[in-house]
């Protein structure tokens, strides 16, 4: 894969680990979106604890990455949906851990009214493979 980081003064600067674009050329990937349900037993984990959630939410998309031949590398674009965006801090600092914020993907982030088993946070991922 290919990619190129897009960025210009022309627009807003990114308020956290991600970029404003990617241009990336190879094989797409899209990932559903994951919530913090444990692969071995599909329950959900951590209830109440949105940086575990998170946790847990990225070692499932990393599971699935692998799976296809891809790292966290490869991303060039994840929604983020959290059930309260005063989380947003706390689920930037897990995130950040996964991604070089130079190289970061493109990202939208939203508060939204439920999730799917009263999860706190759920993300998805589109990445490009060779």
């Amino acid at each position: 894969m290919t990619k190129k980081i897009i960025q210009t003064d022309l627009a807003p600067a990114p308020v956290g680990p991600y970029n404003q674009a990617i241009v990336a050329t190879g094989k797409m990937l899209f990932v559903s979106g994951q919530v913090a349900l444990d692969p071995a037993t599909n329950q959900l984990v951590y209830d109440g604890d949105v940086a575990r959630q998170t946790e847990q939410v990225m070692a499932n998309l990393g599971a699935i990455l692998k799976e296809a031949g891809a790292t966290f590398e490869d991303v060039v674009k994840t929604g983020v949906f959290l059930k309260d965006m005063n989380d947003f801090a706390t689920m930037n600092g897990v995130y950040s851990r996964y991604f070089d914020e130079a190289t970061a993907p493109a990202r939208a982030c939203v508060e939204v009214a439920r999730l799917p088993k009263d999860v706190l946070v759920e993300i998805d991922c589109i990445a490009v493979i060779s």
